[in-house]
Formats: C-alpha cells, structure tokens, sequence
C-alpha cells in the first residue's frame, strides 16, 4: 500500500490490488504541489468538505477519468448535480468499494460549498477511515479541531494504523493539539497535513514531531515533502 501527498490535505492512496483514492484534490491552484492534475488518474475520490481548498479540482479529475466521487449527502448531491457519478454517505455508515472499507466519521469543522457565486450547504465536515484489502486502517482526519471522540472512539474502536493529521492552526489544529490528537488515535504511524500551503498556516514539523514523542514514543512520525510516497 501506498500513500502519496500531494500538499495541503490531498492524498492519494493506493491499494495492494491497485485501488487508487483521491482525498481532497487540491492541485491546481495549490502552490504546495508541483504535480500536474493532468496527470492524475484515480478511481474514486474522497471528499472531507465542501471548501475549495479540498473540493478543488474534483470535477475536473471525475470528467476525465470517470472517478467516482464519495461525499456526505449534500456534497453528493452538488456532484452528482454536475452529472458525475457519486456515493452519498454519512458521519457513521461504511461502504465497501472493490474490497476496500470506507467509513465516514466526525470532524468538527465548518462546511459550505463557497467557490459558486451564491455558496450553499455542504452539510457536515467529515474524516474518513480507509481499510484496505488486507486489513491497514489509513484515518484522513479532514480539517478538524481537538475533540474528545478521537480517544473513545476514533483510537479505541476503530484502531487505525496510519493518521493523516492537520497541524497548520487557525482553520485546524496547531502543532500541540495534533499531536494531542495523535496520542488519542494512537495509530502506528503519524503524517501531518494541512500546513505551510499558505503563510497563515506556516508550521514547523519539528514541533509537532517533538511533542508526539513526548506522548507517545512508539509513535513514528512521517513528515512528507509534497509529491513524496510512503510505502507501508
């Protein structure tokens, strides 16, 4: 398995058999990536959200290579508007998908779809959990602030094996509640997400590496450059 950050909050995911996901396709107006959406060719894509810097080019990637789009009903519906092929869910179902595992869970976030003159509803943030076909549990964390669900049930029912976790502060967690955050999951292996795309969001990584050792040494932290594969 293997996961590819692309900047910001995008990610893509391929599985053993070659299954590939899209989170968040931020790219072309994302000046933390050098790769070009055209080169992008994946399955599905997973929406955390309705906001542009996640939304991003999701459209563009469904019309060229008749992705399927995964969302919370509303963001479903918007998609599915445009005459693109979608699954709707929401905050607790699962799907399964080719063998692969997909549940929505909760971020605590704000959601509107606000890159269309008059913005509407794109009803609730979300995180999703990614189990692949021979069992590796990948948690997208969205864009999300600290709350309390992370321990009781993100880390002790679900269990993930990989985080995905925001740390660029104002619009997410910062550094400290991250790693605050990665304790609770108590995943395998940490990646942060969501910072230095924009000067509001510039972190160091250090930081957030230092105090997840601090909690918990047994975590390893992964820090990507954009573009960057881990292979798991």
């Amino acid at each position: 398995m293997e996961i590819q950050w692309l900047g910001h909050s995008a990610f893509e995911i391929i599985s053993d058999k070659g299954l590939k996901f899209l989170i968040d396709p931020f790219i072309s107006n994302n000046p933390s990536t050098n790769i070009a959406v055209e080169e992008i060719d994946v399955d599905y894509i997973l929406l955390t959200h309705g906001h542009s810097d996640h939304f991003g080019d999701t459209l563009e990637i469904a019309n060229r290579t008749g992705a399927t789009t995964i969302a919370i009903h509303e963001l479903a519906l918007f998609v599915s508007q445009q005459g693109f092929n979608t699954i709707s869910m929401n905050i607790g179902g699962s799907i399964s998908v080719s063998g692969v595992k997909i549940t929505m869970l909760e971020a605590i976030h704000s959601s509107s779809i606000d890159f269309i003159e008059e913005p509407i509803s794109g009803g609730s943030a979300a995180s999703f959990l990614i189990e692949t076909e021979d069992g590796t549990k990948i948690f997208h964390a969205g864009d999300t602030g600290l709350f309390s669900d992370m321990e009781t049930v993100i880390g002790a029912l679900y269990k993930p094996d990989i985080a995905l976790i925001p740390i660029g502060g104002k619009f997410t967690m910062g550094p400290f509640e991250g790693a605050l955050a990665t304790m609770w999951i108590s995943p395998k292996k940490v990646i942060p997400m969501h910072y230095n795309t924009f000067p509001v969001i510039e972190q160091d990584t250090n930081i957030f590496s230092n105090f997840v050792k601090q909690f918990n040494p047994n975590i390893d932290v992964i820090v990507l450059n954009s573009g960057e594969t881990f292979k798991y």
